[in-house]
């Protein structure tokens, strides 16, 4: 059985028309919803009762915690993954985000296959973290079509992290510019058209 149809996500979204379009989306994809939550009172008793393997946590809820307040306390007493929704948020709270290590930050309005991918690599990433489950370099030069280079493998092992292109920057002290130059390569190579289908092909072959 595929990971997918195992992994159990709670979705923490205060506008109900976007949970249901995201329960839709989770569903038509085999994921288990074990529920939905409006406020960080409801999110919390369900992280506690219900244990998911992923939550989906947008920044701005209802209740006496926003969304980071809550994934501070998962980050805390919990070893759960979590996957920022978010539409604008302010520099504070980002930086207030950044601390609790998401897996991934998804932009609403967001497209199907965008927040497929996060999910996709916030799980994978953290069951190697987790576990010995990793995928070696060596595999991934064997399913390109051309030689990676060094630089351009690490790039993509921070991208298999789920680390987007300001990470990745930063992390490896070069410009966006820099990280885009090599992205661009790697989709050359592996014959894709974006970051989406780079994952998912490389995913796709090893899981």
């Amino acid at each position: 059985m595929e990971a997918s149809l195992q992994a159990k996500i709670l979705i923490v979204e205060d506008e109900p028309l976007i949970a249901m379009d995201i329960k839709g989306i989770l569903r038509r994809n085999n994921y288990n919803v074990i529920g939905v939550a409006h406020d960080s009172e409801t999110a919390l008793d369900m992280i506690y009762n219900r244990q998911p393997d992923l939550i989906l946590m947008d920044i701005n809820i209802e209740g006496h915690k926003d969304g980071v307040e809550v994934a501070e306390v998962v980050q805390e007493k919990y070893n759960i993954p979590v996957i920022f929704l978010t539409s604008y948020s302010d520099d504070n709270t980002l930086a207030r985000a950044e601390k609790t290590l998401p897996y991934a930050y998804v932009v609403k309005p967001f497209e199907e296959r965008n927040l497929k991918s996060a999910i996709k690599i916030a799980l994978f990433s953290f069951n190697s973290n987790s576990s010995s489950k990793t995928i070696s370099e060596a595999s991934l030069q064997s399913i390109a079509n051309e030689i990676i280079t060094k630089k351009e493998m690490d790039v993509l092992l921070k991208i298999m992290k789920g680390l987007g292109s300001n990470q990745i920057a930063e992390i490896e002290y070069i410009s966006i510019n820099t990280v885009k130059f090599h992205q661009k390569n790697l989709y050359r190579k592996f014959d894709v058209s974006g970051k989406t289908e780079l994952v998912s092909k490389i995913l796709n072959e090893f899981i």
